[in-house]
């Protein structure tokens, strides 16, 4: 039996930290609040002055800087405080700080940019009024963007402990008191954000797919189990898209090539399969969203001639709905049709007697199909038909890069070093898809697109894309 004294002697300094969900939604707020709050700050500064100031100190000069113009230069001096706060810090994923450091380096920040905003004026010879205008934004600038991260702390507690928003369900192993100790914590800590799901003494590797969908973390809080059945099931982790953390060694917590979170005092180290998180993930998905966007928006003439033409050359819908899967979850991935109608219900017929791609693994690819339209032929090896997938792009289905979507029915035949590629969205283009023509074999595929999520970046985004769009216009060996 547990001494619930002696829990509470050691859980009572725990300070524990909401969980990646919460701390994805809160850490990208904070951004915007941070921005509103300087522009609230340069009014109040500017209302304080001319209005309320006035009446015990009158001014003496001419004033002549107007409201729009003073707001207009606080949305300049804002985007330069915005730049320093991150440089000191301020919006870091993977870094979680303390009420007291976030203060300080709110100070830090608003003194670099008022510094800043002060050598201008010295430098440029500008003639500026008040003084306490520039003061009186600094010191509102500091007050209000604390109040802010204040209200923030305080919708994030309240959100997480009464609402349940992001809360991570946890599987819990361990069989010592540190384990013990961490389930007493969170399980006493609303606050968390963690929910215990349950607590396992034994690592029961047979009962983990009864998990599937109740869990989104799995801690492992003490290592004395065998190797082979921790491997197992960082293996279900990964497959499962389930976030892996462990408590380390000594060693083990002065690694950088791992993401070091603090559950109930104590380090915890999580097993990353991409290199993709963080800010990283919301860039990316704006990315996305604005790259589909304009690619709609630019295409949509091309699109009608596209859907005009299809139409002429063979009875069937302009679109066809093909199932894909992408992270585990199954889509729709819409295409335009380049084959007769309803031709994916022949495929099995066709796959067993004809695929002239022996090193295709689970894939299926056939030469001078003669399900294939005339037009169709045309759209496929000009990759004319992938791209109604910018819609998919825009509903979150896909990524603009990432690997290539697969049926169920291959997915099904992956072995396990080919589960990596669910790790992140699939994509409409991708590393293998402008690294060789069609028939690159399944596994230079696997190889190509798992050193695409280990080494993602947004210029590698980039690149892929430039590189697609020049592989249309130039390689039609598509089939």
């Amino acid at each position: 039996m547990v001494d619930q004294d002696k829990l509470k002697d050691v859980a009572g300094h725990v300070s524990i930290y909401v969980v990646k969900k919460a701390d994805l939604f809160f850490n990208v707020i904070r951004l915007p609040v941070d921005f509103g709050m300087l522009i609230l700050a340069g009014l109040t500064t500017y209302i304080f002055r001319t209005r309320l100031l006035s009446v015990i100190r009158p001014v003496l000069f001419e004033f002549d800087l107007t409201l729009v113009s003073f707001m207009t230069l606080t949305l300049v001096v804002a985007v330069v405080f915005i730049v320093i706060y991150a440089l000191t810090g301020l919006y870091l994923m993977k870094k979680k700080i303390g009420i007291g450091e976030e203060l300080l380096k709110i100070i830090i920040g608003s003194s670099a940019g008022i510094m800043l905003v002060i050598i201008y004026i010295f430098l440029g010879q500008e003639l500026f009024n008040s003084r306490f205008l520039v003061l009186g934004g600094w010191i509102f600038g500091i007050l209000f963007v604390w109040l802010g991260r204040l209200l923030i702390r305080l919708f994030q507690r309240v959100s997480v402990s009464q609402f349940g928003f992001g809360i991570q369900r946890v599987l819990l192993i361990g069989n010592d008191h540190l384990a013990q100790v961490m389930n007493y914590h969170i399980t006493t800590s609303p606050a968390s954000g963690y929910r215990i799901v349950d607590h396992w003494s034994e690592l029961k590797i047979q009962d983990l797919p009864s998990l599937i969908g109740h869990i989104d973390e799995v801690l492992l809080a003490s290592s004395h189990y065998e190797g082979s059945q921790i491997v197992d099931l960082v293996d279900f982790c990964h497959e499962n898209h389930i976030v892996f953390k462990f408590v380390p060694n000594l060693y083990q917590t002065l690694t950088k090539n791992f993401d070091v979170d603090i559950v109930a005092n104590v380090p915890v180290i999580e097993l990353k399969r991409t290199s993709l998180g963080g800010w990283g993930q919301v860039f990316k998905r704006v990315f996305d969203v604005v790259g589909a966007i304009l690619g709609l928006v630019v295409l949509l003439p091309f699109f009608l001639i596209i859907a005009v033409i299809i139409k002429l050359d063979s009875v069937g819908p302009v679109f066809v709905a093909l199932k894909r899967i992408s992270k585990n979850k199954e889509f729709n991935l819409y295409k335009f049709r380049s084959m007769i109608d309803r031709a994916h219900d022949l495929n099995l017929q066709m796959r067993s007697a004809h695929n002239d791609r022996p090193d295709a693994g689970p894939l299926w690819k056939m030469r001078n199909d003669p399900r294939v339209t005339r037009v169709g032929k045309f759209i496929r090896c000009t990759r004319i038909d992938e791209l109604p997938q910018l819609y998919n792009v825009l509903k979150g289905d896909m990524s603009l890069v990432g690997p290539r979507p697969h049926q169920p029915d291959e997915i099904a035949q992956y072995q396990k070093h080919h589960k990596k590629l669910l790790a992140i969205k699939a994509g409409a283009t991708g590393l293998a898809q402008i690294s060789g023509s069609s028939d690159i074999p399944f596994e230079k595929e696997v190889t190509l697109d798992s050193f695409y999520i280990d080494h993602w970046s947004f210029w590698f985004d980039l690149k892929i894309i430039f590189r697609t769009i020049f592989k249309m216009l130039h390689d039609h060996s598509a089939v």
